[in-house]
């Protein structure tokens, strides 16, 4: 999503004239493509701060390190988030399992030189024990540690960013009542830690940072709800209509519904 600023102009008012509607909001956003990790489509209507560690920048500089011949990126989405960290290494391979984003990322990163993979992002991936350097990932759906122990060389890397618990909780409680205890620890970085460590990986880095993010109008919601499924499960116009409509009189009332989102940078490394 864009980036939260003191500097940007505050977004009309929702409700401002008839194009602003609830009805043309909901249709606008239902008609706009989900595609790929691109969020341009929020500017003006969303934000949301980011961490302070700047993933790509960093990401970039582990690519470029000359000791890493081979490396890997997990669940790209539609490669934007890689395509702008190169240059790369001499094998560069990333997988995929969404068709359209897988679509897009070919697009995008083949012809950079980066082997685009296809397939189901659960184990076992088709790489061989070993074979990468670095792997890298950000913001994957799950997290499959026994598997990124196995394709990593001895002394390679595993570099992310990862969700962290209890991201735009205050969206999803909105649409689906009170989350147990159980759900609110998932992604928790101390269970993160316990994981890679019973992989055989020694955790090196971990930061966690919570975000301020605004939605300004419910289409923002609505796309954000269809792009970003995990949020709301199941998540369609029809079987929220009420509760969509519940909060755009809310928003157009009291402003923007402010939630917050949780990131985790992770360094994990293979012992040697």
């Amino acid at each position: 999503m864009p980036h939260s600023s003191s500097d940007t102009p505050p977004p009309p008012s929702p409700g401002s004239g008839p194009e602003t509607g609830f009805d043309a909001l909901v249709a606008e956003a239902e008609a706009a493509p989900v595609d790929g990790w691109d969020f341009s489509w929020f500017e003006g209507r969303a934000t949301e701060e980011r961490p302070s560690w700047g993933y790509q920048r960093l990401l970039a500089g582990r690519l470029a390190d000359p000791a890493v011949s081979a490396a890997l990126d997990l669940q790209t989405g539609g490669g934007e988030v890689l395509a702008g960290a190169g240059p790369y290494p001499p094998a560069m391979a990333a997988t995929e399992s969404w068709p359209p984003n897988l679509a897009r990322a070919t697009r995008l990163l083949q012809p950079r030189g980066v082997v685009v993979v296809a397939g189901p992002e659960e184990p076992p991936l088709p790489f061989a024990d070993g074979a990468f350097d670095l792997v890298t990932s950000r913001h994957p759906a799950t997290v499959w540690w026994p598997e990124i122990a196995r394709v990593l060389a001895p002394g390679g890397t595993y570099f992310a960013q990862h969700v962290g618990p209890e991201t735009v909780f205050e969206l999803s409680e909105f649409f689906l009542g009170p989350l147990g205890g159980e759900v609110r620890r998932l992604r928790h970085p101390e269970a993160e830690r316990a994981q890679a460590e019973e992989a055989g990986l020694e955790m090196t880095d971990q930061r966690t940072e919570r975000l301020r993010m605004e939605f300004h109008d419910i289409g923002a919601v609505v796309h954000f709800l269809r792009k970003v499924v995990w949020t709301v499960p199941g998540f369609t116009v029809e079987a929220y209509r009420d509760k969509l409509r519940e909060l755009h009189g809310r928003i157009t009332a009291e402003g923007p519904f402010v939630a917050h989102s949780t990131r985790t940078l992770v360094e994990a490394r293979r012992p040697a």
